[in-house]
């Protein structure tokens, strides 16, 4: 008399609990505990809003201060000595004048750190920093070349005056944006605009 073979126990498995499984179910899914892929731990987020680095920022800044003061002066020994204009003061003063140069220095020196500030903040709330802080400059540059016409100075003077706040105003605007533009870091998937406009 023969007896026909046994079938084969079902092989057991380990589940992701720690116990074994004696019939070796699997998931309605297709897929037991054991095999499902870990699921990633979630990274640190990105940081959506650009990053202003205020170390290199505003020692820029301060020595666009000091080349505005530079400037200022040389404006003033160009004007005073060269051309024989008595610009901020009468020409018996001598080359350098009197202490309206030095408060034209310091003024521009005070500008420059304005005009830092200001970039600071407009890289930090506003989508296209860069154009907005092109368009304030300008204007105040304007408003500084038109003010000395305003006076009761020679024409001579008056011309001067407004010539020096013209490149003031457009060394100022140029070293404090390309410093800015140089100061910011935007993420990776940033603002397409913001990029455009500090790149």
């Amino acid at each position: 008399m023969t007896t026909a073979p046994m079938p084969p126990e079902p092989r057991g498995r380990y589940n992701s609990g720690g116990g074994y499984d004696p019939a070796g179910s699997v998931p309605a899914g297709g897929v037991s505990d054991d095999y499902r892929p870990a699921r990633p731990a979630p990274g640190r987020p990105r940081p959506s809003r650009p990053e202003v680095d205020a170390a290199k920022l505003w020692p820029g800044g301060i020595a666009t201060a000091l080349v505005a003061a530079l400037v200022a002066l040389v404006g003033v020994l160009v004007c005073r000595w060269l051309l024989r204009i008595p610009l901020l003061a009468p020409k018996a003063d001598g080359a350098y004048g009197d202490v309206h140069t030095t408060d034209l220095m310091l003024l521009a020196a005070a500008a420059a750190l304005v005009a830092t500030g200001l970039a600071h903040l407009l890289l930090l709330s506003t989508p296209r920093p860069l154009a907005f802080f092109a368009w304030i400059v300008g204007l105040a540059t304007v408003l500084a070349v038109l003010v000395p016409f305003s006076t009761a100075a020679p024409l001579t003077a008056k011309i001067a005056t407004a010539a020096v706040d013209l490149v003031l105003g457009c060394a100022i605007g140029s070293l404090v944006s390309g410093v800015a533009a140089r100061s910011v870091r935007v993420p990776a998937g940033g603002d397409a605009d913001y990029l455009d406009a500090v790149s």
